[in-house]
């Protein structure tokens, strides 16, 4: 007989940072999760009064086995996927290499023994260990998008301000690091771009003003190659012509005064 026990939920807040990681043993509980999917949305409240009016996000999970699910994979058991570079659950150690590997499907079962979840809606109830203690952020955002998003900023607001700084205490001293924040637009990469947009256009025109100066010459290079084959001709018809007088019409008419019938 295949036992439920023991499920594993790994709950996740976002917003505070922090995890709880809860058993379930009973096992109308659990039922409550089966032929659910990753990606799906469900309501807590089956977890007890302190989760009333949470909602939690399925994001993934492990069978009892330890393979880990897959998104995309409609299915409730195991199966054996060849996977290369880019693939979830797989890492090659060479360059091009491929290995079939075993994975778990997206569709909860009974042989799942850890649950990975997050808070999507906060309840009227803070949760202890989970919603009541913010943790601070060691490691902000570095991409300047990012950093907006974080903090709710406009396009007008400075990105710089706003970059998660981290003091170091090494000996006796003490320093302050920040990332370098990337994809910030700044006067100095706006004139540069502009800069590089003149460039181009100016190679553009270059380009044009050349193929239409080569265009010109090679225009004049016929013509010149046109003339010289022209004077060749009338100079070989006039060699040919006082080489051979009797060939020509005027001699003929002497000849024969009278037309041929």
């Amino acid at each position: 007989q295949r036992g439920t026990k023991g499920m594993k939920l790994n709950i996740a807040d976002p917003v505070s940072g922090n995890q709880k990681c809860i058993t379930i043993e009973d096992e109308n509980k659990v039922r409550t999760l089966f032929d659910r999917r990753m990606g799906q949305e469900i309501e807590a409240d089956f977890l007890g009064d302190e989760f009333k009016g949470y909602v939690l996000k399925i994001t993934g999970g492990n069978d009892k086995q330890g393979f880990p699910m897959k998104q995309g994979i409609i299915s409730g058991g195991r199966v054996r996927l060849l996977m290369g570079a880019g693939h979830k659950c797989y890492k090659p150690r060479r360059k091009g290499e491929r290995k079939r590997k075993s994975v778990r499907g997206c569709i909860i079962g009974h042989d799942i023994a850890v649950l990975s979840l997050k808070i999507v809606k906060p309840g009227p109830d803070d949760i202890e260990g989970l919603t009541t203690n913010k943790r601070a952020i060691r490691l902000g955002p570095k991409r300047a998008n990012h950093i907006r998003k974080l903090f709710d900023l406009g396009k007008e607001d400075d990105v710089r301000k706003y970059v998660v700084r981290r003091e170091i205490k090494k000996n006796d001293k003490s320093f302050v690091k920040a990332p370098k924040i990337q994809r910030l637009i700044t006067e100095s990469r706006l004139r540069r771009k502009r800069l590089m947009k003149r460039y181009k256009k100016e190679r553009i025109q270059a380009g044009k003003d050349a193929r239409e100066e080569y265009k010109k010459v090679l225009n004049k290079y016929f013509k010149k190659q046109h003339e010289e084959k022209k004077g060749q001709r009338e100079r070989q018809q006039s060699a040919q012509a006082n080489r051979y007088p009797l060939s020509t019409s005027a001699n003929l008419s002497k000849i024969m005064p009278f037309p041929c019938m």
